[in-house]
């Protein structure tokens, strides 16, 4: 009885792989002739050997069905150092940014945003600007000839930055004609207004002389914070490669952040050698360097840009005679403009501006800039009086072409309305 149930378990056929099955598999088929064979299994490959993992393998995928081999980037120790040391190279005292081949400036134009179809004229940049809007306001009405009249006209040429002696001045003249009845009504007035404004700018309204005598002609700009000294070089330069000129930049504001960049930006842009150092460098040595790499090269202008600086800070103003001796030294006669950038929304702070930046390095000739939009524009006429430092170009808008010789008859065009009635 024990024996029974200490009989083993009938152990599974190899053959057939069935464990619990009495019957074999030909006993089965001797019964079941008629019965669907089963298919015999696929035979299964063995798996195909994958190569060892290399160190630092970047894998690939790949691109339109084309398979990429890996690319091994196992970088050994010695080679990293090598590589370290190997960039660690000391600047040179400058550099000079090579003139980029014509295809970069194709791409930059292409880059660059379309420029609007026709020229805006004059009129159209100064027309939201607080001198055109007050008086275009003043005339729409048709006034009365009389003296509140010339009371209106004086408190819009105030409020215009225009200046008291400015001012003064003009309203004076109106007033004594008036009472001599040299007006018949008050359009009459509007065009004697227009011409003694256009008096007052005439002398000054003269463009920059580039005499082709001189290589290079050497022009320093200054001015305050703000005010778009190197976005004033960089329409310059624009200018002055359209008339075909031979030109290079010198980036001396090293104090600002990103301003030798964003000089460099525009050198490239317009194709021009841009000589710059690192930040808080010498700006005096870039300006020396500078003029060496015009000298050498024959260039026919060189523009010299500067840290922007208040008129107040006496150490930076002595800096600014430094950079202007150490140009004297190379050539006698550089610079051969002093070029001040004045923003045309200061007021009458731009004043006192000129007058200390005037005596630390003797400015020759005014840039005004910011005139379009709100700025309110009469702080030309107030520097035209008291200065009579020539005006060389007005900055109207933001595109290079905005950058204007200055026109004294189109500049005064703009503020006043055409007639009585429209602004």
């Amino acid at each position: 009885m024990v024996s029974f149930f200490r009989r083993k378990k009938p152990q599974p056929d190899p053959a057939t792989g069935n464990a619990g099955s009495r019957f074999s598999a030909e006993d089965l088929a001797a019964a079941f002739p008629n019965a669907p064979s089963a298919p015999p299994p696929a035979p299964v490959e063995p798996p195909a050997p994958e190569p060892a993992p290399v160190a630092g393998q970047v894998p690939v995928e790949a691109v339109d069905g084309a398979v990429i081999a890996p690319i091994a980037t196992t970088v050994t120790a010695e080679v990293v150092t090598q590589e370290i040391v190997a960039a660690e190279v000391v600047a040179p005292a400058a550099v000079i940014t090579a003139d980029p081949p014509a295809d970069a400036a194709i791409t930059q134009d292409m880059v660059a945003p379309a420029a609007a179809p026709g020229k805006p004229g004059w009129r159209e940049r100064l027309r939201n600007s607080s001198f055109a809007r007050s008086f275009g306001g003043l005339f729409s009405r048709n006034p009365r000839l009389d003296d509140d009249l010339l009371d209106e006209i004086e408190t819009a040429l105030l409020t215009a930055d225009v200046g008291v002696a400015a001012t003064t001045s003009l309203v004076d003249s109106l007033r004594k004609r008036m009472k001599g009845r040299e007006f018949s009504d008050a359009n009459a007035l509007l065009a004697a207004l227009r011409a003694d404004l256009i008096a007052l700018l005439k002398p000054v309204a003269v463009p920059l002389q580039i005499d082709r005598g001189v290589r290079p002609f050497v022009l320093l700009t200054v001015g305050v914070n703000g005010v778009g000294k190197t976005t004033t070089i960089g329409k310059l330069a624009r200018r002055f490669k359209d008339e075909g000129r031979g030109l290079m930049l010198a980036a001396g504001d090293t104090f600002r952040a990103a301003a030798v960049a964003q000089l460099q930006a525009w050198g490239e842009r317009n194709g021009v050698a841009v000589v710059a150092q690192g930040q808080n460098a010498d700006p005096a040595s870039v300006a020396f360097d500078a003029l060496q790499a015009a000298k050498a090269r024959g260039t026919e202008i060189l523009i010299a840009d500067t840290a922007g600086r208040l008129h107040t800070q006496t150490g930076l103003m002595n800096e600014l005679g430094k950079i202007k001796r150490v140009l004297h030294k190379l050539d006698p006669a550089a610079p051969h403009e002093v070029l001040m950038v004045i923003d045309g929304t200061t007021g009458q702070n731009a004043l006192s501006q000129l007058r200390q930046f005037h005596a630390a390095v003797g400015v020759t000739g005014l840039v005004v800039t910011k005139l379009d939009g709100t700025a309110k524009g009469g702080v030309v006429f107030a520097l035209a009086r008291e200065f009579g430092i020539p005006i060389r170009f007005a900055g109207i808008g933001e595109r290079p072409e905005d950058l204007r010789v200055f026109d004294a008859e189109a500049f005064v065009d703009a503020l006043l309305p055409e007639a009585l009635g429209g602004s």
